[in-house]
């Protein structure tokens, strides 16, 4: 009697055969159809990103007029004579009519600049060009803790509670989830430092001028994110042992790192992603509270910094940056469910 065959996740579509079924199509335009929808894909990526560059543009301008005070007068002091101030601030082109400002400020993006520092009287691009790296580490540094940590907590703790089991196990994972999940990421770098850094000495308090100086910064910054995505995860794990694909396998006696791994996981992640990517997204700005907590000479500590001083071209650009690298977080994400299951291309998603 031949052996049964592996059984193979649906969802993904593993054979040719299975493929041309879902599209209703011959085998042999599998290749088309992929292209085809990656055209698609291309194309709608396109024009969402347009439109989200042009509304976080525009969003960056109006948003940093609104802020209360005269940076003219912040750079000279209070004690300065209104003759300084007036004449400081036709230098910055603060007279002039918004529409016009708006105008230099996009001519000034066309041409790759942010335009001249009311505080350092430098360009903001090299300003931002020095701070970047230290975000850079902090903010991906961060997202790596999140999913090596995340994805396989949340399916070890989806593994061990299916089907009602352990609920002792399953009611304190949710509730310390839920709780560090929603932990103030402020709170959390203070008692890291309180315990670390002030009660064992072991890690510095923050700046970057001593080893492992970013370890505390990562955790705290990480530490709501990763149960949240843990949380997801566990969800996810659970209604995908529940398929039907998945009893199967399990009826075939697969090895434990194939049955979850190559089955479950490719079928988790579809859906885990999606909901992970808005988090990581977030978690880019969370860089700004965390970076002004252990004095980390990022981004973050900049922008708090600019608005102090009221100084606009800076604070935007800083904005633009962090802005553009969540708008990239997101098209990351659905480029990889793209090639984890080509059919979400077509900007729809399956169970």
């Amino acid at each position: 009697m031949p052996a049964p065959s592996s059984p193979s996740a649906p969802a993904l579509g593993d054979s040719t055969r299975h493929i041309a079924a879902v599209v209703g199509r011959r085998p042999g335009s599998r290749g088309a159809w992929l292209r085809s929808d990656w055209a698609s894909f291309a194309i709608r990526r396109l024009g969402g990103l347009v439109l989200s560059l042009v509304l976080l543009v525009l969003v960056t301008f109006l948003i940093v007029p609104l802020i209360p005070g005269d940076p003219a007068v912040a750079m000279l002091g209070t004690n300065a004579t209104p003759e300084a101030v007036a004449a400081l601030r036709e230098r910055l082109g603060l007279d002039d009519p918004l529409w016009q400002q708006f105008v230099h400020f996009v001519g000034n993006l066309l041409h790759g600049e942010f335009g001249t520092s009311f505080r350092y009287g430098a360009p903001v691009s090299d300003i931002i060009a020095t701070k970047l790296s230290y975000t850079a580490l902090l903010a991906f540094g961060s997202i790596l803790v999140v999913l090596v940590v995340a994805i396989p907590l949340g399916m070890l703790v989806g593994v061990l509670t299916r089907g009602g089991r352990r609920g002792a196990l399953g009611t304190v994972f949710g509730a310390v989830a839920g709780f560090l999940a929603s932990f103030p990421t402020y709170v959390a770098g203070t008692l890291l430092v309180i315990v670390f850094s002030i009660g064992l000495g072991v890690l510095p308090a923050g700046g970057v001028d001593s080893s492992g100086f970013w370890v505390l910064p990562v955790a705290a910054l990480a530490l709501g994110p990763t149960f949240a995505v843990a949380r997801v995860v566990r969800q996810e794990t659970y209604s995908v042992l529940q398929q039907d694909f998945m009893r199967t396998a399990k009826g075939h006696r697969l090895r434990v790192v194939r049955l979850y791994l190559v089955h479950a996981l490719p079928n988790l992640m579809a859906s885990t992603l999606t909901l992970t990517g808005l988090i990581l997204a977030g978690l880019i700005g969370g860089t700004i509270i965390i970076e002004t907590v252990f004095s980390y000479p990022g981004l973050g500590l900049e922008v708090v910094q600019s608005i102090i001083y009221k100084d606009y071209p800076t604070i935007q650009g800083i904005i633009l940056v962090i802005g553009l690298l969540a708008i990239l977080i997101n098209l990351l994400i659905d480029v990889v469910l793209g090639i984890m299951d080509p059919r979400t291309l077509g900007g729809h998603q399956h169970g």
